[in-house]
């Protein structure tokens, strides 16, 4: 029998703050972890054996002094405390419990991290990628036939414009639908995080990448109804994010980019060159989906480098 506290904090992570699974399942190993650390207990073997009234603030300041002490980054460290202070909050509203132990828990400053982005030159290498891989599959009679080649180039050259013109996650992508694609007018539908909707646009180099798609995608009778996957695999369903991940390592090799780019890199790279080239934040904030633009002030160190590089370079007197 699982925890009630527990399973009732996570029923309403997923109906009332509309949370993913993915979201949800990283609370719960949060909480599990805490249980296991300070109280000494495993919840999940003996899941009614926590008694969560009788956590103190002490036991709060201890799990972060554990955390510590295992090496554990801050940020990650910032994430387990946000998990347990939203958990007991929710239990101080549901009357389960009398405080939030975690309330007033002074937490670690979060290091700040510049997000890595790739130079313009380096998108464009990573965009014609798809094309010369499938190419060079089909001429060393690698890939399972010119057809499926063809495909698998349009679809994926496609899912990576689309990122690009319009600063989506990879999920957000591989996420739409064919009735969230709008051609006419060059915008897409995007169900961010919350199941929160925005507008993205599409450029020209997109748009013209997904009309070859569909044209291809037509011919292998995909269904084109308006709830129906855009990015589908060889038997016509969604395409995982695992799969694209591994055709993605794939391009990075092709485009002679390094191994540890990810597709979410496109996102910070469509926000820095925005940025860079004089776009109002306030629009790049409503393009990303971010919530507070205090998440999208963070590219503004990323150009603020680039202008120190440039002022170093030219300046008579900067050294």
């Amino acid at each position: 029998m699982p925890n009630k506290q527990l399973e009732s904090f996570l029923s309403y992570l997923r109906n009332e703050r509309q949370s993913s699974e993915h979201t949800a399942q990283s609370y719960r190993m949060d909480i599990e972890q805490f249980a296991r650390m300070v109280l000494k207990k495993d919840i999940r073997e003996n899941p009614e054996s926590v008694n969560w009234n009788d956590v103190s603030v002490f036991s709060a300041r201890l799990f972060v002094m554990e955390l510590q002490k295992n090496d554990i980054t801050k940020t990650s460290t910032l994430r387990k405390i946000s998990s347990l202070r939203s958990f007991f909050r929710f239990m101080v509203r549901e009357e389960l419990v009398k405080q939030n132990p975690f309330s007033g828990l002074t937490s670690p400053k979060k290091e700040k991290r510049l997000p890595k982005y790739m130079s313009v030159d380096e998108v464009g290498k990573l965009l014609d990628a798809p094309a010369i891989f499938w190419k060079e599959a089909k001429d060393n009679k690698t890939s399972k036939d010119d057809d499926s080649a063809n495909f698998a180039a349009a679809r994926d050259s496609a899912i990576l414009e689309v990122i690009y013109s319009g600063g989506l996650r990879i999920s957000e992508a591989l996420g739409l639908n064919m009735g969230d694609v709008d051609l006419i007018s060059d915008i897409i539908k995007v169900k961010g995080k919350g199941k929160k909707e925005r507008i993205a646009a599409l450029g020209k180099p997109a748009s013209m990448s997904l009309s070859s798609y569909f044209k291809i995608r037509e011919i292998r009778n995909a269904s084109a109804n308006q709830g129906s996957p855009v990015f589908v695999n060889k038997d016509g369903t969604r395409i995982s994010s695992r799969s694209f991940q591994r055709n993605f390592k794939q391009y990075l090799a092709t485009a002679g980019l390094p191994a540890d780019m990810t597709p979410h890199k496109l996102r910070h790279s469509f926000a820095t060159h925005m940025l860079n080239a004089g776009a109002d934040m306030r629009s790049v904030q409503e393009l990303l989906g971010h919530a507070n633009l205090s998440t999208t002030q963070i590219y503004t160190h990323v150009t603020a480098e680039r202008l120190k590089v440039e002022y170093s370079k030219a300046h008579p007197r900067a050294k």
